[in-house]
């Protein structure tokens, strides 16, 4: 009975406590002074009283649409696109299902884009972004600076074949010059460019992995062994030789060469 005592004593004492402390905190909380104090961020829509407001109102509308598309430009207008079809045909080649799983490839190709395109993002940095806050020059000549770059790169990995597959279909005459040639007809072009360099170095990663199944496959059917799955056996042998070979040196390097 002391016992139970005690411990309904322990438990109002540990109540107690906790109940003053609460109301200590509240009291203070109440009377204390903030040391700083939360912005009040606004956004207010008012009519435009000059040509100045609305010239730049478009300009803040073409800001957001171009960091809506943003997603579509690097993947697109970059080198991505032909480095994420690599590295997913090598794990395919591999038969390693999700191993490395996709955020590991998005964020390898990412990185690798970013280490190819840094020529590329420095030209624009200094010859649009810069003299563009600085109020150098217009919002139209900071957007031609800014794409002029990115042509230039798209153009040296774009096929003639398909940069006139596009200009036929739109209908122009032959260009004289790489700078007659519209923005619109580059971008497909490189696009389906980058695809067929991508499955054409994807189909000679598959090469030396689709031996070592052919191997294991016809050890397999020699020994009698017509119920175990080839792959469980190949599997090892094709990622010891990747280690071997040092493949993951071996594939980022011969990838940054194909952009020089």
């Amino acid at each position: 009975m002391n016992k139970i005592l005690k411990f309904f004593i322990i438990i109002l004492t540990i109540t107690l406590v906790i109940s003053g402390l609460c109301v200590f905190s509240n009291n203070y909380f109440a009377y204390a002074q903030p040391e700083f104090s939360i912005p009040k961020i606004s956004l207010d829509i008012g009519e435009a009283n000059s040509p100045k407001d609305i010239a730049t109102s478009i300009e803040i509308i073409v800001l957001l649409t171009i960091l809506t598309l943003a997603p579509s430009i690097l993947i697109m207008m970059t080198s991505f696109t032909r480095i994420i079809i690599i590295l997913s045909f090598l794990r395919k080649a591999l038969s390693t299902q999700t191993t490395p799983p996709n955020q590991v490839l998005i964020g390898l190709a990412l990185f690798l884009t970013f280490f190819v395109m840094a020529p590329t993002f420095d030209d624009i940095n200094q010859n649009a972004i810069i003299p563009y806050t600085n109020g150098e020059i217009s919002f139209e000549e900071a957007t031609d600076n800014a794409i002029e770059p990115l042509r230039k790169f798209m153009f040296k990995q774009t096929r003639q074949k398909d940069l006139a597959l596009f200009v036929n279909i739109i209908g122009m005459e032959t260009p004289k010059s790489i700078n007659d040639i519209p923005t619109r007809a580059l971008i497909p072009a490189f696009i389906i460019s980058e695809l067929k360099t991508g499955f054409g170095i994807g189909f000679l990663l598959f090469i030396p992995f689709i031996v070592v199944d052919m191997v294991v496959a016809s050890t397999l059917m020699s020994m009698g062994m017509m119920m175990l799955p080839p792959v469980m056996i190949s599997l090892p042998f094709k990622i010891l030789l990747f280690i071997m070979i040092d493949g993951w040196n071996l594939i980022v390097k011969h990838i940054l060469l194909g952009f020089n």
